[in-house]
């Protein structure tokens, strides 16, 4: 049985406020606690139904393991249709981005995206690729907002997520600057290069105007059809695409 305090206690981690001042966010579901358990994340505590404590993997002797009645899961869960178990994890300390760990490589940069599916999908988009690195302007929603982190299924172990000043971060640097923009020159005749960062916008605004400035290669997904705009996720993900096409001819 959980105490009121322990309930309490997980249910303050379902706000940005308290995973802020408490230093631990949620996850859910046996797939994606089986694929923090040996990653770099430390597992605070798991809460799970009988019937799960089998599926799980051997864990470090330090986690704290806590049987649960479907009654509490439900309280503490932030699924309307709870998967059986839930663990707590400790945030990472942030440390400053070193610019020599973007070299050779391509990263996503997210300018303002708001919504908590769409950074998720990113992120688990850009494991799929093998992109290390998503980097997130300070008004991008929060990486531990527990729809980001479910959307993520678990990928959110194996990429780096930080958040930056876009301006400073883009000022004076030595790699090509991508961005997803309506009047840039076609993705598909885009030359990529074997490095660079590219940038996505806003989901209604797209990319601010101080960051179109610093844009050094603006590319465009050509349209054929009659839509406005394409989803912020589906943009990430044809960009990524066809950089990966482009390294592994």
């Amino acid at each position: 049985m959980l105490s009121k305090s322990q309930i309490g206690f997980i249910k303050s981690l379902h706000q940005k406020k308290y995973r802020k001042e408490l230093g631990i966010f949620i996850i859910e579901g046996i797939k994606s606690i089986a694929e923090f358990i040996p990653s770099d994340y430390q597992i605070h505590s798991v809460y799970f139904l009988p019937q799960y404590q089998s599926l799980l993997p051997k864990l470090p002797a330090n986690i704290k393991l806590f049987e649960v009645t479907s009654a509490e899961l439900e309280k503490i869960s932030t699924l309307q249709a709870p998967q059986g178990i839930l663990a707590l994890v400790n945030i990472p300390e942030t440390s400053a981005i070193d610019k020599a760990t973007l070299r050779n490589n391509f990263s996503l940069v997210l300018d303002g995206v708001q919504d908590p599916g769409n950074l998720g999908t990113i992120i688990r988009t850009a494991d799929w690729f093998g992109l290390k690195h998503v980097i997130c302007s300070p008004n991008t929603v929060e990486v531990y907002n527990p729809k980001t982190v479910q959307a993520t299924m678990g990928s959110l172990c194996r990429v780096n997520v930080s958040y930056h000043s876009l301006p400073e971060l883009l000022k004076d640097i030595d790699i090509p600057v991508f961005g997803a923009m309506l009047n840039g020159s076609s993705l598909y005749e885009t030359q990529w290069g074997i490095e660079g960062l590219v940038i996505l916008g806003n989901e209604g605004q797209g990319i601010s105007p101080e960051i179109i400035d610093l844009i050094s290669r603006p590319v465009t997904i050509p349209r054929v059809g009659q839509a406005e705009s394409l989803n912020v996720a589906v943009s990430a993900a044809i960009f990524c695409a066809d950089i990966s096409r482009n390294m592994n001819k």
